[in-house]
């Protein structure tokens, strides 16, 4: 896999070699009105520079007062931006299977954006002056920036010192009533005398750490919850580290499942005295915990009353940027990897979902720590973002082959889980769908598609922003806004939803606030204690578990 500072994509993303020797190619005709166009666009440039008319571009990397402030580079950004233009119309005028064509976008991508002239000390006023203000001194700190990474073999995003799990983060009092080779169940205490007997459950995604619904006091979803007046139950996904010998390194799709996520709606269920709960999934976490309540409504139960997805996805049809890492060789290559179990490291995900976003989450970085010698400034989102985990092998690769290669669990019967077949059309509770706008990586309309296989009454959401600022958006900030129906008509077509659906100010927390309550059943006097007899608590929130570093 790739290091934290490399300019290409993984191997799965390259363009497929044929494309470009010939056997599928661009018309000469379409080349010819690209090139064309290039060459007047090239000669206004030129003229523009020529007159000193030349404005610097509106690009964020290309937005300081040095660049602006000459000529010279302000003209070479402006011919890169012409040139990345070009290159990426090429790319989309290749005429070759869609799949093959989002590859070659992907890739033309990585190396277009490889290659601004802002990533380069030798082309970048900025990177220059502060180089001579700081009397070199920016230089050596950079190089040490860099050194510092490539031991950690990654790129930092934050000042990872300024936070610890358990210390502030991840602090909102509770206890540990109960663990497996798996997870660890978290109970909450209640913030008030009073709470909703029915308590919520949520399952987080586990391919990353359960705080990020429990950052800091300020912006924890948890605690938010429990100022509600919910019961919160957190499953705490463990992180399988390659010398681990109970048996994590074999644990499938089955096993997170029944040891996972039914282990724990059954633990919460014992521990609150509810026949039913409220079930909350987030990302994986939500076609986890869908998949679950599938394999229980086979079985003849019903152990949830309210489900709530956030940013799931059930449809696998349209994933968006990351279909171009997928195909059957490369899900071959996997399931042959871990045939006999494994581990898949953290570093192998983390550089992919940083790839997606190269601009952001890469170049940024190496300008700013490695030319310009900067420290990263604390954010508690990225250093969670950081803090990656890793997944035994034979749970991914069963879940490449049948969600994102084959997307078959949207087909009923199709698949089967712990001995019976999956079919989410069985799943007739009530469901809190939500999406967020601008989501790279579940994109909004294939979470909305989850509203056309479930088949209880729904309540669509679609939240501003992105996967992971959209889902963590405070109420009491009272930032952003969100899209409704009031009707909850719920039509087959996402833009059909979209055209009719309003626009509210603020947070939808507050929204899924007052519909989760009508499922909380009635108010009762809260415990002292968390646990029961049977599941005393272990150990204080949040646990061993989620401290535990990829390595």
């Amino acid at each position: 896999m790739l290091g934290p500072a490399s300019p290409v994509p993984p191997p799965s993303a390259e363009a497929p070699s044929h494309i470009l020797s010939g056997g599928q190619a661009m018309a000469p005709e379409k080349l010819l009105e690209i090139q064309q166009e290039f060459t007047r666009e090239w000669a206004g440039l030129w003229q523009a520079a020529s007159q000193g008319t030349l404005e610097a571009p509106s690009d964020q990397r290309f937005a300081g007062e040095a660049w602006s402030a000459s000529p010279a580079h302000v003209f070479l950004a402006h011919a890169y931006l012409l040139s990345a233009r070009t290159l990426l119309k090429m790319a989309d005028s290749i005429e070759a299977p869609e799949h093959m064509l989002n590859r070659l976008r992907f890739a033309t991508m990585q190396w277009v954006d490889a290659m601004a002239p802002s990533n380069f000390l030798a082309l970048n006023p900025e990177a220059q002056r502060r180089l001579i203000e700081s009397g070199g001194e920016s230089l050596q700190q950079g190089v040490a920036n860099l050194l510092s990474d490539l031991r950690k073999g990654r790129i930092s995003h934050t000042d990872e010192t300024s936070f610890e799990v358990g210390r502030n983060l991840a602090t909102t009092e509770g206890a540990v009533v109960f663990e497996n080779r798996l997870f660890q169940l978290i109970q909450y205490r209640p913030a008030g005398p009073r709470v909703y007997a029915r308590p919520l459950l949520i399952v987080p995604p586990c391919i990353n750490k359960f705080y990020i619904l429990d950052l800091q006091p300020h912006n924890s979803f948890v605690r938010f919850a429990l100022e509600q007046g919910l019961q919160v139950f957190m499953v705490s996904w463990r992180n399988p580290l390659a010398a681990d010998d109970d048996g994590i390194q074999h644990a499938d799709w089955d096993a997170y499942l029944e040891e996972g996520v039914l282990e724990a709606i059954s633990v919460a269920s014992a521990i609150s005295r509810q026949k039913q709960i409220n079930a909350l999934g987030f990302c994986v976490g939500g076609t986890l915990l869908a998949s679950a309540l599938a394999v229980a409504k086979a079985r003849g139960e019903d152990p949830v009353a309210s489900l709530t997805l956030l940013t799931t996805l059930l449809d696998f049809t349209d994933t968006g940027v990351l279909d171009v890492f997928i195909d059957e060789a490369q899900v071959l290559l996997r399931e042959q990897q871990f045939a006999a179990g494994g581990v898949l490291a953290a570093r192998e995900l983390a550089t992919t979902f940083a790839f997606l976003r190269p601009n952001d989450l890469v170049w940024n970085y190496v300008v700013n720590n490695y030319l310009k010698g900067q420290a990263p400034s604390a954010f508690d989102l990225l250093y969670w973002n950081a803090d990656s985990t890793n997944l035994p092998g034979p749970f991914y690769a069963w879940y490449l082959r049948n969600t994102y290669l084959e997307n078959n669990l949207r087909v009923s019967g199709k698949v089967r889980a712990c001995g019976v077949a999956l079919d989410f059309s069985s799943l007739d509770m009530p469901a809190y769908v939500y999406g967020s706008r601008e989501d790279h990586i579940v994109p909004w309309a294939s979470a909305y598609a989850s509203t056309t296989l479930l088949r209880g009454p729904m309540r669509f959401v679609l939240g501003a922003s992105g996967h992971i600022a959209g889902v963590i958006n405070p109420a009491a900030r009272n930032r952003r806004s969100y899209w409704v129906r009031e009707d909850d008509h719920l039509p087959a077509d996402a833009a059909a939803w979209a055209g009719a659906a309003q626009e509210v100010p603020g947070s939808w927390w507050n929204d899924w606030a007052r519909w989760i309550k009508s499922h909380g059943g009635r108010l009762a006097k809260a415990k002292d204690t968390l646990g029961s007899p049977d599941h005393p608590a272990i150990e204080p929130a949040p646990g061993r578990y989620v401290k535990v570093r990829a390595v």
